[in-house]
């Protein structure tokens, strides 16, 4: 048997960041049950940081973690990108609540009109029962979901920890001790259970009793722009109400209609019925006419009761950590969430710099699902 100080199950960003924050303190070994790290839901993000995600903790995580993308990588992990958030007439009260809330997060965010909505992101449908207001938050944060995947992956390499891909964990006994499909045994005072869509299946595997952990499937599709037109400079546009979000993606535009399916832990695959739904609110949403779809995938969203991740001990089962239910936002809250992670594994006094954002241990304890 492998024994480790910390075991972690789940190579997606949030087991990947954890295992980087605790290398320092003792020997890491991650298992992935893929072939590539981040293949669920990671690598299927639309990797854009942004303020109009989530509840206050959510956002406040999301604040917490800027500085880790623009200076703390070894690398360019984030490149500063607008996005614009848009309402109908019909939306104007949920756009203007947000605008509130995104003003206290940032000092870079602006109302505009229908003529600035139209100039940031040309295709759109403005006036009459399309567009007719928009917020832009200037220092929006796109993603390179790649490139922080591989930072993390060698910052737990470098301190002499293990990330190991094709492990599918089949058994856990109460002295945390995870057998894999290869017949492997790893060990570890803690296990931190960071299996995503899959994290109350483990929870049960260890006799652990399941936090009610919702899988949601997402889709995306990517068209072409207008002809002649190059979008790679528009902003990320997502509508106040969660109801269709487009942006740039290697030239063209990836769009989602915001669908959250419920479904089964799986790799998720788009089906016919959300492909026809995104394509159809590109078309209502933007000038756009879809006669192509370049592209299509889904992922999977996966979320706790609250919508707030469950950061913690759990209470019934000593060295057993949850480290679940980051949703749509699992990419851009990471650093701060692994910050937590840190504090509560390690006995660590609570990050001084959460406190101040009004983000307590509570709020992440998975004790309250109990």
């Amino acid at each position: 048997m492998e024994r480790a100080d910390f075991l972690i199950i789940g190579g997606g960003v949030a087991g990947l960041s954890a295992g980087a924050r605790l290398a320092a303190y003792g020997r890491v070994i991650v298992l992935e049950g893929e072939a590539a790290i981040g293949h669920h839901s990671s690598g299927r993000s639309a990797t854009f940081s942004h303020y109009g995600i989530g509840n206050a903790t959510v956002r406040a995580l999301t604040a917490q973690s800027r500085d880790f993308f623009l200076t703390g990588g070894d690398g360019a992990l984030a490149r500063l990108s607008p996005a614009l958030f848009v309402a109908t007439e019909e939306m104007r009260p949920t756009l203007d609540a947000l605008g509130e809330t995104m003003a206290a997060l940032s000092d870079a965010t602006e109302i505009v009109d229908e003529a600035q909505v139209r100039a940031l992101f040309p295709p759109l449908r403005t006036g009459g029962a399309h567009v007719v207001a928009g917020i832009v938050h200037r220092d929006g944060l796109r993603l390179d979901s790649d490139a922080l995947l591989q930072h993390y992956v060698r910052t737990i390499r470098v301190a002499g920890g293990t990330v190991l891909n094709e492990r599918r964990v089949t058994a856990i006994d109460p002295a945390w001790t995870a057998a894999t499909d290869r017949g492997e045994r790893f060990g570890a005072p803690t296990l931190i259970n960071a299996a995503g869509a899959w994290a109350d299946q483990i929870a049960i595997l260890a006799g652990v009793p399941p936090l009610g952990l919702k899988p949601l499937r997402r889709t995306i599709i990517v068209v072409d722009p207008p002809a002649g037109m190059d979008a790679r400079g528009w902003p990320f546009v997502k509508t106040a109400v969660d109801d269709f979000y487009i942006l740039p993606e290697g030239g063209r535009l990836a769009a989602s209609p915001v669908d959250e399916v419920e479904t089964e832990p799986s790799d998720a695959q788009p089906e016919e019925y959300d492909i026809a739904l995104a394509a159809w609110k590109v078309e209502q949403y933007t000038t756009l006419d879809v006669t192509r779809i370049a592209h299509r995938w889904a992922g999977l969203r996966t979320f706790t009761p609250d919508r707030t991740p469950a950061v913690g001990f759990a209470a019934e089962a000593p060295g057993f950590f949850w480290l679940a239910g980051q949703g749509g936002f699992g990419l851009q809250t990471a650093p701060a969430v692994a910050e937590a992670v840190e504090a509560l594994t390690t006995g660590a006094a609570w990050p001084k710099a959460l406190a101040e954002r009004g983000v307590a241990r509570e709020h992440l304890d998975p004790a309250r699902f109990a």
